[in-house]
Parts: C-alpha cells; sequence; structure tokens
C-alpha cells in the first residue's frame, strides 16, 4: 500500500487556511501528540478563562500540500481545530517528496495578562 492511499484510508480530514480566505482542497494526514522528554514544548499561553498548554503535535501529511512552501499565516484545520506550523520538512524517496514532515501547535486565543 502506497503512503497517499494508507493516509486517505486511515488518516484525518484537514484543510489549510489563510486570513485572506482561500482554502485548500480536503486532504488526508496524520496527527499525533508530542510526548515531552525535556522543556521544549511546555510553555502556553493565558486565555480569557485560564492557562493553555499548547498542545504541539506531530504532522505527517501528502506532498501535494507543501506546508514547507506556505507563508506564516498558513493554519492547519482538522475538524474544530487549528494549527500553526512551527516547523515543516520533506522527506524524500529518492528524488521525490514522500510526505510532509511538521511539528504543528494548537491556535489559542490570546489575552492580556491581568494587572
Amino acid at each position: 500500500m502506497q503512503i497517499k492511499q494508507f493516509m486517505d484510508r486511515f488518516g484525518r480530514k484537514a484543510t489549510l487556511r489563510q486570513p485572506d480566505g482561500w482554502q485548500s482542497t480536503p486532504f488526508c494526514c496524520f496527527l499525533q501528540p508530542l510526548r515531552y522528554k525535556n522543556k521544549m514544548y511546555l510553555y502556553g499561553v493565558n486565555t480569557q478563562i485560564g492557562h493553555n498548554a499548547q498542545g504541539h503535535y506531530l504532522y505527517i501529511g501528502p506532498p501535494e500540500h507543501d506546508l514547507t512552501a506556505l507563508g506564516d499565516n498558513v493554519q492547519l484545520r482538522i475538524g474544530d481545530e487549528s494549527y500553526r506550523i512551527d516547523r515543516a520538512e520533506k522527506v524524500y524517496c529518492g528524488k521525490d517528496p514522500y510526505y510532509i514532515w511538521a511539528i504543528v501547535r494548537t491556535v489559542v486565543e490570546e489575552s492580556e495578562e491581568p494587572a
């Protein structure tokens, strides 16, 4: 089974969105929570209802939706959740891109610090 077929069969539906209203066609990808082995991902954001730990996730997606070529304002949307792309790389099989690997984090609404 090719990786694209595997993603289509077992992955989650996602889209990419920009603030100007552009949206990609739906595609399937994998999203897995990162396990914290150091303090690298432990910082969070204060929101109106409290502290949000901003979960970080490992994204594996098809090369046709190249997260490495998109700007900073693009968000990944899966279900009701939005994710910001922190880092993305292409993974190759020979000379051809095989899939896109990325670290993404949950988008949360920021609020001002209490006085």
